[in-house]
């Protein structure tokens, strides 16, 4: 069966607001888009590996719940937390673990999602990392890098939604 839309509650960014506003106005829609894109599907699809690289749909959520993590709490707020990847598999956080499930990927975005935001809400736009990182970025590049790197992902997870099932949507 072909589905020509996915339920969509996302919620588009204001036409005019504060630059903080309309920072966290897209990245949330971009985050959003990522729970719709994987949801109503099964366990296995959300695993299914349709392209070459290990890339799944699953994968992109658990990827994007580190990056959250990573920039977000690691790097701006200066928290010491363990991380999948290593220099010898610099791609771990894509891969989906026997004992990960749908449920438990992405509860883990949506947590990590959250304590993003309560770390933004605390914060200025020009205030700056005060974890290990290569330069001392400010919330406002970090805010823009994750809009970023969520909507690349998401452009990703359309495809392979379409390529599951063929349910397309924005």
């Amino acid at each position: 069966m072909v589905v020509s839309s996915l339920p969509d509650s996302r919620v588009d960014p204001p036409p005019a607001a504060s630059e903080r506003e309309l920072l966290i106005s897209f990245l949330d829609l971009y985050r959003e888009t990522i729970l719709v894109k994987v949801s109503g599907l099964t366990e296995e699809q959300l695993r299914r590996r349709l392209v070459p690289s290990p890339t799944t749909l699953l994968g992109i959520v658990k990827h994007l719940g580190y990056v959250e993590r990573s920039w977000f709490r690691m790097r701006f707020h200066g928290e010491d937390l363990p991380v999948p990847w290593t220099k010898e598999d610099p791609d771990a956080d894509f891969r989906i673990e026997p004992d990960e499930t749908a449920e438990s990927v992405v509860a883990f975005y949506r947590d990590q999602v959250e304590r993003a935001r309560a770390i933004v809400a605390a914060a200025q736009l020009d205030d700056r990392v005060k974890g290990q990182a290569k330069q001392a970025y400010t919330l406002r590049w970090i805010l823009i890098h994750m809009i970023e790197e969520t909507a690349r992902h998401a452009g990703h997870a359309d495809i392979l939604r379409e390529q599951t099932d063929g349910a397309t949507g924005e």
